[in-house]
């Protein structure tokens, strides 16, 4: 039986490298767009061309604890971003673009690294944008044992296209969703129409791989949802709860985090130059709660 999961997913795999390595040519991959040939190494908002650029692989023991367990959780750091978070505080990745370009298998050799070092599971953090890369590699992975649950760590900015076509490979979708006020998005981030866009993106990812499932303390398959509350705008958490509440599922594991800090840009404005009050966050958890989620609450 599990060899037959394996030949299936690898299947999958396989047919979506080619679609996916086929449409770097005008590149259309996250909903930016840029339609710029990154086969010809031409760069968009990205900043990235035929291979992916990774920062860092390594056992990461900081992330929730159901995605730790007691190996870790392999975590690769790509560079670069499809958006620009104006407080992020791994801006020297994501918007400095600090890393090294890597071959589809240098980028397999590093999975299978993690796995051997006892990751619970591969963690592709920013994959968005280098998202024919990861399958690419992948394809190599698979064929040299990879079998440990394949984690899709983003930013919320998501082509819902592009999401079913890797159908069936990732085991668990790690959103953030940041914004549920589009005018916020586009000043912070600079996207138009991130709410409408992550909501679709969030509604598909859940279709796909359900609630969260755990087994012995560590994440196996479904969606993990991430909030980072802002100083001065914890209001915006509100309306997403009442998404995940009304439209994904009382039972969706949701981790509202309180460890904004002005990092990167976030000085320059006003409503960001602060740490988060303790009383913003538990209004937030309140409310959640209130809606009856209860996983991942703190």
């Amino acid at each position: 039986m599990r060899a037959g999961i394996r030949i299936s997913r690898q299947e999958k795999i396989q047919k979506a490298r080619d679609v996916l390595i086929e449409r770097l040519a005008a590149c259309d991959l996250c909903p930016r767009a840029c339609g710029v040939n990154r086969m010809n190494n031409e760069e968009g908002f990205c900043k990235t061309g035929r291979l992916a650029k990774v920062n860092s692989a390594f056992l990461h023991f900081g992330e929730e604890r159901e995605l730790t367990g007691g190996g870790g959780s392999g975590t690769i750091f790509f560079s670069n971003c499809n958006l620009n978070c104006v407080y992020c505080q791994n801006y020297e990745i994501s918007q400095l673009g600090s890393g090294e370009i890597v071959s589809s298998g240098k980028l397999a050799d590093m999975m299978i690294r993690l796995q051997q070092d006892g990751a619970e599971n591969i963690n592709f953090v920013t994959p968005t944008h280098v998202i024919a890369q990861i399958v690419e590699a992948l394809c190599i992975a698979y064929k040299r044992g990879l079998c440990i649950p394949l984690v899709y760590n983003c930013g919320g900015y998501e082509s819902s296209g592009t999401l079913k076509l890797i159908d069936g490979i990732f085991d668990i979708y790690m959103p953030d969703i940041k914004y549920s006020d589009n005018r916020l998005a586009r000043t912070l981030s600079g996207v138009y129409d991130y709410w409408e866009v992550s909501r679709s993106a969030v509604l598909e990812m859940h279709r796909q791989a359900g609630d969260l499932i755990i087994d012995n303390g560590a994440a196996k398959k479904g969606l993990l949802i991430r909030h980072l509350v802002l100083p001065g705008l914890y209001k915006g958490a509100f309306k997403i709860i009442d998404f995940i509440r009304n439209d994904i599922s009382v039972d969706t594991y949701v981790n509202i985090m309180d460890q904004y800090r002005p990092y990167y840009r976030a000085y320059e404005f006003n409503q960001l130059q602060r740490v988060l009050a303790e009383n913003e966050y538990r209004e937030v958890i309140n409310y959640a709660r209130d809606k009856g989620l209860y996983r991942g609450l703190s």
